[in-house]
């Protein structure tokens, strides 16, 4: 036994190693079907552990609907129904191609995406891009002109200006960029605020010589699209921490999670030394400040992997760094603060680049370990937009991952290691 705990320890310290080491940058920004391996134009990802197409319901199957509509696979939504029930649309788990969604995490082969370089071991990850703050959007269950438009928009406005300042680049290092944004109030997850506009000080020589070369009307444009949009770092975000998070997967023995999803069925985590199997539950627990008119029986679960941030140390487990969130999510900022601390029982160590200021600059608690979430009874904490049942966000807050999925990875982990 004392060897087998051992061996536990020496595996986490090296899964630990890597989502600490990690180096991602951004690289790219490239439209799924021209990048990713096996995504054809017939092919539309989705969030969370895979299921059949009839196991979908809700919001992510109306997302779903609403991708087809937007790759112009169908001409209506009675034909998308019925070319997804016949297989000749066929749908996908975002991890399995090496993507992260958020909320119903929709991709469809025209839509751009950010590539993210883990420079330290190689690995690539990717990441669609924000379509805007409107509440009504695809990844919200929605789908009619307006999201269409708003999405089109991004397409044709804002990442082709991207992608060219790109080239003037070696790629944007991403993780002095969230370092220095915790310091500065975000947490990387429900707050992007000073990323977004670190980010874009990164892009401005680059973003100079484009405009000087091709016009500045089209820059401008694009600039503002992105300087109003506070939370367009987030897919950044995501990106760098699948790229971390992946660099951790395969490590034999190990015990650490490396990716949390929802889909609209329940929840589920996976581990480093168990491959990529998924451990299932139900819906996570949740503490909702719901905007204006709405009420908490509209509650909805449509999926959602930009939980991989948490999975990292960000987002959740930076909350402490992020007081301004007490008027997005609710709550108080000593409840945060709180809530933060006791995370340091179920991870690995602190983080030594992603720091808290409030909390003396200690290391963001990074690493989840299966057994210490049973041995405390210490439940994740995730910072997330919360979904409407007719589509929508209604709201945003922070929820629990459920202990089960940890019960059955840590059964599956006896049975494999002793």
């Amino acid at each position: 036994m004392q060897y087998a705990a051992d061996r536990r320890a020496e595996a986490n310290r090296l899964a630990f190693e890597r989502l600490t080491k990690a180096d991602p940058v951004l690289v790219d920004v490239r439209p799924a079907g021209e990048f990713i391996p096996g995504f054809t134009r017939e092919t539309i990802l989705t969030s969370g552990p895979p299921m059949d197409w009839p196991d979908y319901v809700g919001g992510q199957r109306e997302a779903i609907i609403g991708g087809a509509l937007f790759e112009n696979l169908a001409k209506d939504r009675d034909e998308a129904i019925s070319k997804l029930d016949a297989g000749e649309i066929k749908v996908g788990p975002c991890h399995d191609f090496g993507c992260v969604g958020s909320l119903a995490g929709i991709y469809t082969a025209s839509m751009p995406v950010f590539v993210v370089e883990n420079r330290t071991f190689g690995n690539i990850a990717c990441c669609n891009i924000y379509e805007g703050s409107n509440p009504r959007r695809l990844n919200y269950g929605v789908y009619d002109e307006g999201v269409r438009e708003r999405l089109l928009i991004v397409q044709n406005e804002i990442i082709p200006v991207v992608a060219e300042t790109l080239r003037h680049t070696d790629g944007i290092p991403l993780k002095p960029i969230i370092k220095r944004a915790l310091n500065m109030g975000d947490e990387l997850h429900s707050r992007n605020t000073a990323a977004a506009l670190l980010f874009l000080r990164e892009l401005v020589p680059s973003l100079l010589a484009v405009a000087s070369s091709s016009g500045s009307d089209r820059v401008t444009r694009a600039v503002k699209e992105m300087s109003d949009d506070h939370y367009f770092f987030l897919r950044l975000s995501m990106a760098a921490a699948k790229a971390t998070a992946d660099a951790a997967r395969g490590i034999d023995g190990a015990s650490v999670v490396t990716a949390m999803a929802f889909n609209c069925r329940g929840f589920a985590i996976r581990v480093g030394g168990l491959g990529d199997a998924w451990f299932k539950g139900p819906h996570a627990s949740v503490e909702a400040k719901l905007f204006e008119g709405h009420t908490e029986d509209e509650i909805t679960w449509m999926g959602g992997e930009s939980i991989i941030t948490e999975t990292i140390g960000l987002g959740g487990f930076a909350q402490a760094a992020a007081p301004a969130l007490q008027t997005y999510q609710g709550g108080s900022y000593e409840a945060m603060v709180s809530r933060n601390q006791e995370l340091y029982q179920i991870t690995v160590g602190e983080n030594p680049d992603y720091l808290i200021p409030a909390l003396g600059y200690r290391g963001t608690p990074t690493g989840i370990d299966i057994f210490k979430v049973l041995e405390s009874r210490v439940l994740p904490v995730m910072d997330v937009g919360i979904a409407g049942r007719n589509g929508g966000q209604i709201g945003a807050g922070v929820v629990r991952a459920p202990l089960t999925c940890f019960e059955r990875a840590a059964e599956a982990y006896r049975l494999q290691y002793g």
